[in-house]
């Protein structure tokens, strides 16, 4: 497939949400996107579950969750979508684990975690879902490993990992779930750790080049992982210290990529939408050192081995969730100022996407 000039791509401005929302969930079953949960303007987890129909640009109200809950990690087995734990109520972390048939439209509780966990990261494996550490009523980062058997309803604790820590970033590449950074008490680490899925071993990989928080996540087509800027230290825009940089591991190597084989961003940020559409890697939004937040977009052309900048969002926002469905990247809700309900698609073709 031939890459596409920076030219190529068009947003379009989508039905804007029924509300602003943040910290939602998007999943994809047969080609159609769910959004479930997140927080509203008063930042109180929703319950609500949407539809999006491209017929008509609207979004359909579905029965809502049983738990309201932002921040949840989903993973979907056929039909059926699976929402464990997340924030709840007085923003504490639930146990509760649901799902909800979209051929029926409903849901049904499923059985609980052993305990409360917001943060959790799940991947699926051979009709299972692999549940990665999350942080605990407590606020302390656990190691656990559980491993959900979606027949039998059950789950079971598999070994541990050796580094704590919540909100990490997995994949699975054949027998062998990935876990790089995530957070310790809002810090962020740099252990990269590997389980082994037949031998139920842990091994420890070459750890994360630099600290950062809120950076951009991409796993390329080649088993590549590759981490996109981020916040080095700080919390406001004056005193914050963003980074381009970009860190490339090959699982295949098993090491990172030298500096000067990869290409930092043009433009330092965090907190921003990353996605790998039509062979390009391509950043949106976020926040860098300006007082509000960002609309530049910029993607990176594998053959020229340089970033470009795109046509700007409509809707300049950080923390917003998104979704790849069809080639097409679905950028919908996140903040600028208060809770977003701004809704828009960046596409690679000549027609209007509706």
């Amino acid at each position: 497939m031939a890459v596409p000039s920076a030219r190529e791509f068009h947003w379009q401005s989508l039905a804007r949400l029924p509300s602003g929302r943040v910290y939602h969930s998007l999943s994809e079953v047969g080609g159609q996107m769910y959004m479930l949960g997140g927080c509203d303007a008063a930042g109180s987890p929703c319950a609500t579950l949407e539809l999006y129909s491209p017929e008509g640009d609207r979004w359909i109200g579905l029965p809502s969750m049983p738990t309201p809950r932002a921040g949840a990690a989903v993973a979907v087995f056929g039909k059926q979508i699976l929402v464990v734990g997340g924030v709840g109520p007085h923003q504490r972390p639930v146990k509760v684990v649901e799902t909800y048939n979209t051929d029926e439209g409903r849901w049904r509780k499923r059985s609980a975690l052993r305990e409360a966990l917001m943060g959790l990261s799940v991947t699926l494996k051979d009709g299972r879902a692999l549940a990665v550490g999350g942080m605990g009523a407590d606020l302390l980062p656990r190691n656990i490993l559980q491993q959900y058997d979606f027949r039998k309803d059950v789950w079971a604790l598999l070994p541990p990992m050796p580094t704590p820590r919540y909100d990490a970033n997995t994949r699975l590449l054949d027998d062998k779930l990935y876990v790089a950074g995530g957070r310790q008490c809002k810090r962020p680490v740099k252990a990269f750790e590997m389980y082994d899925t037949e031998t139920r071993s842990w091994t420890a990989l070459p750890m994360l080049s630099c600290k950062r928080s809120y950076a951009g996540v991409l796993w390329d087509n080649g088993g590549r992982l590759c981490l996109l800027g981020g916040l080095r230290q700080g919390a406001g825009h004056q005193t914050s210290k963003f980074t381009n940089n970009v860190h490339i591991f090959d699982c295949k190597q098993g090491m990172w990529l030298k500096s000067d084989e990869t290409v930092s961003l043009k433009k330092k940020r965090a907190d921003f939408v990353t996605a790998l559409l039509r062979g390009r890697m391509v950043v949106a939004g976020g926040l860098g050192h300006e007082p509000s937040a960002l609309d530049t977009v910029e993607a990176f052309h594998p053959l020229k081995k340089k970033w470009e900048p795109l046509a700007s969002m409509t809707f300049p926002r950080c923390s917003a969730s998104s979704i790849v469905i069809r080639d097409r990247l679905l950028v919908v809700g996140g903040v600028n100022q208060v809770p977003s309900s701004a809704h828009e698609i960046l596409y690679v073709k000549e027609e209007e996407y509706l």
